[in-house]
This record gives structure tokens, sequence and C-alpha cells, in this order.
């Protein structure tokens, strides 16, 4: 659990990045239908709930500063029975004033006589760009006597780069739940008939555990839908040689796991899955053995596309010298995407990769991030031979930059191939 003081904390951060005679906003998320009069379950907007720790809807956020002085004033919404009776307990200004360590709390209902009060004279107004249209529109209202509009986000997502120890915390909450769920997957994936069936397993032991948001929708890939990257459709029949991708990561308390692991319905890999599966698993291993405070993620990123680029030659997938193979990028044709992407409050953490200069941001203590090599050889790839046709593997890792080096999160969710074997016959 984050304590009130990191949230105080952050913001005093914020605030001396802003400059003098301006205001800074930032609003809670809005509530999003499902259809008709129902609505998905609420989550709260990242950066608002990265600087207050506030869970609820019709909440904002400002930040006054002048001089060198700022004010924090937090609006929430309006204790009302009648509307609690239906939709739950709200908190109200009475206790969140003696929640929450900011300067004053108001009615959520005072948002636009707020606005007018605390924009007036002020030159410089700080909001989130992705705000939608009615909320901009609300803003620039009352926002006449602004000359400069700067981005909010950009600011926070930047502070959110660098997880604190609560934070870790937190993190590892959420893999050590994913590390229960990829493991019963791993026990129940012979006796499941449909990937849906595999799904609620995992799912089931995320919920069990108070983890009662996914991350994402949750992937499980049987046979060629592996070769789908985001494939969420999670229905079809899985047979008994089919390898199953699983991409499922759980939320504990606003802060996200990402684990992929590949696993035989049978049990048991066949001889050329195992070679495919081998060289995804070398690369996995040596990229996570390069990370360390100081390297630059592309670098990563290229070493990795060298490494499976030489290893589909050695199988006969690709033909040709690495070197040209690599220049003419033949190898994205079965690994297509990134070898990671931050991770925290959002499972793809809304960080920057480049400072203002357009400079990449080395790895530093305190990040945590995903390393995915995979291959993807479509079922109709006639240009492979057909003994692995249909084959698609990932394996993903959560690291946590160290002061020298990485921990690797996730180095307890099973990944040898003897490892996982031995699971389907327990």
């Amino acid at each position: 659990m984050i304590q009130e003081s990191e949230y105080k904390k952050r913001r005093e951060r914020f605030a001396k990045k802003l400059k003098s005679n301006s205001v800074a906003i930032l609003f809670s998320a809005e509530p999003k239908s499902r259809s008709n009069d129902t609505e998905y379950p609420y989550r709260q907007d990242s950066n608002f709930y990265y600087m207050s720790g506030f869970k609820e809807d019709k909440a904002a956020l400002f930040f006054v500063k002048e001089k060198k002085k700022t004010k924090t004033y937090l609006l929430v919404h309006k204790k009302d029975a009648n509307e609690e009776l239906w939709n739950g307990k709200r908190l109200g200004v009475s206790a969140a004033k003696e929640r929450f360590y900011v300067d004053d709390v108001f009615e959520y209902t005072q948002l636009s006589q707020k606005l007018k009060e605390l924009l007036a004279g002020k030159s410089r107004l700080y909001y989130d760009f992705a705000l939608n249209y009615s909320k901009v529109k609300l803003l620039k209202r009352y926002a006449k006597e602004i000359e400069t509009f700067k981005n909010a986000a950009t600011k926070i997502q930047k502070m959110r780069l660098i997880k604190s120890d609560a934070e870790i915390a937190l993190i590892k909450k959420a893999v050590g739940i994913t590390q229960v769920a990829h493991h019963r997957a791993m026990k129940k994936a012979s006796l499941c008939k449909y990937e849906y069936e595999l799904q609620a397993e995992i799912e089931y032991i995320f919920k069990k555990n108070g983890a009662y948001s996914d991350a994402y929708t949750s992937i499980v890939a049987a046979g060629n839908n592996a070769n789908t990257l985001h494939y969420i459709t999670n229905s079809a029949k899985i047979h008994n040689d089919d390898l199953i991708l699983i991409d499922a990561g759980c939320e504990y308390d606003y802060y996200a796991s990402d684990i992929t692991r590949t696993i035989p319905a049978s049990g048991k890999l066949t001889q050329r899955q195992k070679e495919i599966y081998n060289l995804v698993l070398r690369v996995n291993k040596e990229i996570i053995s390069l990370i360390r405070p100081g390297v630059l993620r592309s670098d990563l990123q290229k070493k990795s596309e060298k490494l499976l680029c030489k290893g589909l030659v050695q199988l006969g997938i690709l033909k040709g010298r690495v070197k040209k193979l690599l220049k003419n990028k033949a190898h994205k044709k079965y690994y297509p995407h990134g070898i990671g992407h931050w991770m925290g409050l959002d499972v793809h953490d809304s960080c920057p990769y480049k400072d203002k200069k357009e400079n990449e941001i080395p790895l530093q203590k305190g990040m945590v991030l995903t390393i995915e090599p995979g291959i993807y050889i479509d079922r109709d790839d006639k240009s492979v031979a057909k003994k692995y046709r249909g084959i698609g593997i990932r394996i993903e890792d959560d690291i946590l930059l160290t002061k020298k080096g990485c921990e690797n999160l996730s180095a307890g969710i099973k990944k040898e191939l003897k490892d996982i074997e031995s699971f389907a016959h327990r």
C-alpha cells in the first residue's frame, strides 16, 4: 500500500516543475458505458491516481503556483444518500479533508466556479492533452487570459519512469499472483478442451488472490492462433499437439504484471517445437543478462533481432547471410514487435523513451520493463518447411533495474522445458 505521504511528495515534485503564475489541472477518468445502461468496472486515470491515490470519479486536482509557492486543491463528488444506495459510498468532502494532504477540498459541483476563480490572472495552464473534448472546452471557457498551454501528462509520465519501493512491492505482489496463475495453467492445460477454459483457470487465481482486475485482456492462443499477436478471442478448441501461448497478467492495487509463457497442450513438446522454443528461451535469457543501468533499450532490441535472425538461419527458416537479412529486415516477418516496454500503473506504462532532445533515455535503477522475444510462423507460410508451420512462441518476463544490474521479478515462473513438461504430469 502506498502511503498518503508518498502522494504528497509526488505532488511537491510535480509542483517544482511548474512555472510561476500557472495552474495545473488533473481530472479523474470518466465512467465508460458497456451497453445501454450498464458500465464497465470503473478504473481511475493512471496519472490522476499517481498524483492523488484517489479511486473515485467526478474528481479533479488543482495546482496553483504563484512564484515559488504552490497550493493544491482537490474536488470530490458530494455525498448523496440516494445515489450511494445504488452505486456505493462516496468519500465526500469532510472525509477527504482528513485523508488527503492538500490545502483544501471542495465539491465537484463547484468545478466551474473554481476554474473561473483559480485561472483568473494566470498566464499558463497545464492539463492532459488527451482530455476529452467536453473537458477541454470547459477549460478553454475560463482560460481566456492564458497565454501558454502545456501538457501536464508528459511531466507526470516522466516521474512514473522510476518506481518507488512501495510501487515495486505492489508490482512484485502482482507478479507473485500471476506466477500462481501460470503454474495452474501448466497443470491444467492437458485437461482443458477449449482456450476459454484455460483462461478461466488463470483469472480465477487472479481474483481469488485479490487482483480484481486483469492488467489487460488475457491471451490464450492455441496452435496457429499464437501467430495473431493480440489474439483475445480465446474460443478455439485445443488440440493435443498444440502449443498454447498464454500472455496473462493481473493488476494488483492498480499495478500491473505482464507475463507470457508457451506451454504444450499434451504436456510434452515435439522436437520441432523444442527447436523454436529453445531459440526463443536462449534469447530471452541472454537479453536479460545484458540489462543494467546505462544500457539503451534500442541496443537490447538490436541484439535480440540479431540473435533471433541467426537462430532462424541455423534452423533453415531464413536463408542467407545474417548481416544482409538484418539489413533487409527479413527477420521482421517472424519477429515483428519490440523486445519490451515500460510497465507500472499501466501494463504498457505511458512513460517516455526519449528526452526533450529526442535522445534515448538509458536504463536506470528503479525502472521496470518487460523482455519478450518471440517467433511466429503462420501455418500458411509456404516459404518455411512444413514441420515449423503454425508454431508461435513468446517468452516474457518482468525486469526491475537495480543499482548494478537487474532483478527478474518473474524468475519464479517456470520457463525451462523440463520444468514446464514436469508440471503437466503432477
